[in-house]
């Protein structure tokens, strides 16, 4: 089975948003990642609803938020009905999460968890079932081009033999390297998030990046 592979939108060039969007729905690519920072829950400040409003415009493939800020549950609407596909967020960021992700699903989306590298796979056990995703963050939240953490990887060991039973995927997000994704991919891993590390800033064309990643 294919892996999802999901460019991460604040690394694109926004001097021709438009232009980079239909550049990577031709390169073959999965799932539009939108990081949606409010400088408090991470310290900076990233996309928002005119950049999901733009992506959307711009191609028919599913567009994800990563909602990286404090009660998301203020704010869920106003991107699924921009556009968003799936919403991810973060269970300490948010008091009734298991009433936010209920929610995202009513309103017609797929609801995700984002998990932290210090946040345990135990203390999200309760809400699994709510999930269609869990965003496995490898870094720390925030800014692009941070090394991989190892101890991460444990974990995502223990979502993946829990994943089948509980109906979601795996996604990774954070130094997605082309070595990173075959380890992972190997691990049993669905998707990942592709920053500087595998797509971003190369001499190669959007899809000859993609394509080799899929071989």
């Amino acid at each position: 089975m294919d892996k999802l592979l999901c460019p991460s939108m604040m690394c694109a060039d926004y001097g021709c948003l438009a232009n980079e969007v239909k550049m990577l729905d031709d390169a073959g690519c999965d799932i539009f990642h939108c990081d949606i920072m409010d400088g408090t829950f991470v310290p900076n400040f990233t996309m928002g609803v005119m950049d999901v409003q733009t992506i959307r415009k711009n191609t028919n493939k599913l567009i994800d938020c990563h909602l990286m800020m404090e009660n998301p549950s203020t704010k869920v609407d106003w991107f699924i009905q921009s556009g968003a596909d799936i919403i991810y967020i973060h269970p300490e960021s948010e008091r009734y999460v298991v009433k936010t992700l209920s929610h995202i699903r009513e309103m017609g989306a797929k609801a995700g968890i984002a998990i932290n590298p210090d946040t345990s796979v135990s203390s999200i056990s309760e809400i699994l079932n709510l999930c269609d995703y869990v965003l496995v963050m490898t870094v720390n939240p925030g800014f692009a081009g941070q090394a991989f953490i190892d101890f991460t990887r444990k974990k995502i060991e223990q979502l993946v033999e829990l994943k089948d039973e509980f109906g979601f995927k795996v996604m990774v997000d954070g130094h997605c390297s082309q070595d990173v994704i075959e380890d992972l991919s190997h691990l049993g891993a669905d998707g990942f998030v592709l920053g500087s590390s595998a797509l971003f800033g190369k001499e190669k064309t959007y899809k000859q990046l993609i394509n080799e990643l899929r071989q």
